[in-house]
């Protein structure tokens, strides 16, 4: 449910004018607390809201301090942290007035300052004015706080249904505070019940903002969470561990109740800098290296208290003394000579389990090494390469695609997808092999400059690799291209072979039969019949002549004659004259211009492979036809060009109407468009068909210049 804007400007103003009122309520309390710990609180017990056990004169005169000096001191450390938490509040309002979730945080942080120190409520009692404020108070404080821990940082409720806890919630508060002293006030419940009633609550907060931090939030809205929840966490751990020393009831003195309770409100104050740095939003700084160093210095104090008293306790039982010089001695060496080492061992820890093994690269190669060193399949190794990476960084996923045949396919691929994927091209000698596909660490988490060092290191061992899987499998696809053209190869020769049988079988041989019965009837008829044995000579003849040029037709189309009598540009001349000739008599009947053929050789040819000429011809003569036929042009060139010496380029470009797109097969008779690509094909060529922009057909063709044996 949307407010109106004016409903939203009234409940801001609202907000502030509740956050001043607190303020002067501190303010004017000040002094009714001084005053009431100078003359009740610090000698005698005043109850469980007192900020210290009381004391004597005596000991207070040992450390130089009267019950004035002692009662100032107290006053100042809860105004020093009240004031703390009105700065932060200060600021947020100041640099995030138009935000509603800087209004809440504003008066959260007041309510929260103004109530922690026993201040308000201690000055107040027996007013019966004010006696209730401090409650009333603190009611706003945990609905306030409550309700920002749901909204924080986005201002909206995820998931929606925390809204049905916190309702509950903020009416037994609110009731709480009309009714004293009745079934509903919190003091009257039972401490197990008033912890439920609060353990629900945190966590409902707590839930809310996992969920949104793994769901929902983005990059920048994942560091104000991180800021949040690092200064509740230091502030509650400091809280509970300092509060102990109060709870214990051990004899301290004075001054070292005044240092506890400094201790205690540093790390209270923590809350209002961290939620201030978090809901500004703006310039946030990285805490990934602050709650790193935190965790580490923090289990290292603790690890050196631990080492240092189990030290002394055990040198003292082994001396049999408890008070010695040397047995301190002696602990602090031991400390000393272990800090170093522990330290190291504790931040290598701490870094592998926050981010990965950014510390130690060298130790990363060395596992990668061991590993590749191995025998294993290539597709193995790219695997170990990947589960390297994922193990170094930490990474939920990795996989690793490589170019083939003009399309990136993806030959490895290691973990669970859950976030986004940062695209890492693979570069070997600026070629682009693939791509290194890395997904986050959490939604909408970025690599950190530490994350793409280390990558960096990685990146050099992966890509001669991937250059190594990419040539074998292009060698695998070649070999498996090749083994498929010789099987073309082969099965083109047999059913060649079977067509010539079959014109032999079937044409020829009856025919030479039919000759061979022909000359015995001849025979026969030589002296009985002259007249009849000359007519069948002369239907002999005839016969013989068609069987010698059906015998031609067969030669020819195995390969043209001309190219063994002309060579392979003057048959390509000839044919062109034919051409021309044939034009000429077209533009005669249907009223046109005939079409103009000239043929460009630059350069003398070497002697060709008799594969690549009846290529060239046939390529060159049915695109010529197609021109004739089709183009409707009137200039046609014909290039033949060397390239390289190793290829042979022939070009046919007409101005004609052009190649219709797309292109449509022959089914006019010919070897058409596709099988002219198919000669091109056949010894390892590529055949291009492109209409040109000012008009008219470019056919061209690169034929290898065929080394060794010919393919036949």
């Amino acid at each position: 449910m949307k407010l109106s804007s004016q409903m939203e400007w009234l409940l801001q103003v609202l907000m502030i004018a509740i956050s001043a009122i607190m303020v002067i309520f501190f303010i004017s309390s000040i002094s009714g607390y001084y005053e009431t710990l100078r003359d009740q609180c610090l000698l005698q017990s005043c109850g469980s809201s007192a900020p210290v056990p009381p004391t004597t004169l005596e000991a207070l005169n040992q450390i130089s301090l009267t019950v004035d000096s002692y009662a100032a001191a107290l006053v100042a450390i809860d105004s020093g942290l009240a004031f703390l938490f009105y700065t932060g509040a200060g600021i947020i309002l100041w640099k995030s007035r138009r935000e509603k979730i800087g209004k809440l945080a504003m008066l959260a942080l007041v309510a929260y300052g103004t109530t922690f120190p026993s201040l308000v409520y201690i000055a107040s009692e027996g007013s019966e004015t004010f006696q209730r404020w401090p409650d009333g108070i603190s009611t706003i404080g945990w609905i306030t706080l409550f309700l920002f821990f749901l909204l924080f940082p986005s201002g909206k409720l995820t998931p929606y249904w925390t809204l049905f806890v916190w309702i509950p919630f903020s009416l037994v508060q609110i009731l709480s505070f009309l009714f004293p002293e009745t079934v509903i006030d919190l003091q009257q419940w039972s401490p197990t019940a008033r912890i439920l009633y609060y353990l629900s609550a945190i966590g409902s907060m707590i839930y809310s903002q996992i969920y949104r931090y793994r769901k929902v939030s983005n990059a920048e809205q994942k560091q104000q969470t991180k800021w949040v929840v690092y200064g509740v966490t230091i502030s509650f751990l400091g809280f509970f561990g300092i509060g102990a020393f109060f709870v214990a009831d051990a004899a301290f003195s004075p001054l070292s109740y005044i240092y506890l309770t400094i201790a205690l409100h540093v790390f209270v104050s923590i809350i209002p800098l961290t939620l201030a740095f978090a809901t500004l939003r703006h310039r946030l700084w990285d805490i990934d290296p602050l709650v790193n160093r935190t965790i580490v210095y923090g289990v290292l104090s603790l690890a050196i208290v631990i080492v240092y008293s189990a030290s002394v306790l055990y040198l003292s039982s082994v001396f049999r003394t408890d008070k010695s010089y040397i047995i301190s001695l002696i602990a602090t060496s031991i400390v000393a000579i272990l800090f170093a080492p522990l330290k190291q061992w504790l931040q290598r820890i701490v870094n592998r389990l926050m981010k990965g093994r950014h510390d130690d690269p060298f130790a990363v190669l060395v596992e990668l090494g061991d590993s590749l060193i191995k025998p294993m399949a290539p597709e193995k190794v790219l695997d170990a390469v990947a589960r390297t990476i994922q193990d170094a960084l930490r990474l939920p996923h990795v996989s690793i695609s490589i170019g083939m045949n003009g399309q990136e396919t993806m030959v490895i691929s290691v973990g669970e997808k859950k976030y986004e994927l940062h695209a890492f091209p693979l570069i070997h000698s600026g070629e682009e092999l693939g791509t290194l596909w890395l997904s986050s660490r959490s939604p909408g988490e970025a690599f950190s400059s530490e994350d793409s060092r280390l990558l960096d290191v990685l990146l050099r061992q992966a890509v001669p690799i991937a250059k190594n899987i990419k040539m074998t499998a292009g060698m695998k696809l070649l070999a498996k291209d090749l083994q498929e053209s010789r099987e073309r190869l082969v099965l083109a020769r047999e059913e060649e072979r079977r067509q010539i049988r079959r014109n032999l079988h079937d044409e020829l041989a009856p025919r030479l039969m039919s000759l061979a019965f022909n000359v015995a009837a001849a025979e026969q008829y030589i002296r009985k019949s002259p007249d009849t044995a000359i007519g069948l000579l002369g239907e002999l003849r005839q016969e013989i002549r068609t069987t010698v040029n059906d015998i031609r037709t067969m030669v020819h189309d195995l390969r043209p004659p001309t190219l063994d009598e002309f060579g392979l540009l003057g048959s390509i001349e000839a044919r062109i004259e034919e051409i021309l000739k044939t034009s000429a008599q077209m533009a005669a009947t249907r009223d046109h211009d005939a079409i103009r053929v000239k043929l460009h050789v630059l350069e003398e040819l070497p002697i060709l492979p008799a594969a690549v000429e009846v290529a060239v011809y046939r390529i060159v003569t049915e695109s010529l036809v197609n021109v004739i036929r089709h183009a409707e042009a009137t200039i046609c060139d014909v290039h033949i060009r060397l390239i390289a010496a190793q290829e042979l380029q022939v070009e046919v470009i007409d101005n004609g109407k052009g190649i219709p797109i797309p292109i449509k097969p022959s089914v006019n008779g010919g070897i058409g468009l596709t099988s002219i690509r198919e000669r091109a094909g056949e010894i390892g060529g590529q055949c291009l068909f492109e209409r040109l922009e000012t008009g008219g057909t470019r056919v061209m063709a690169l034929l290898p210049l065929l080394r060794g044996e010919e393919i036949k």
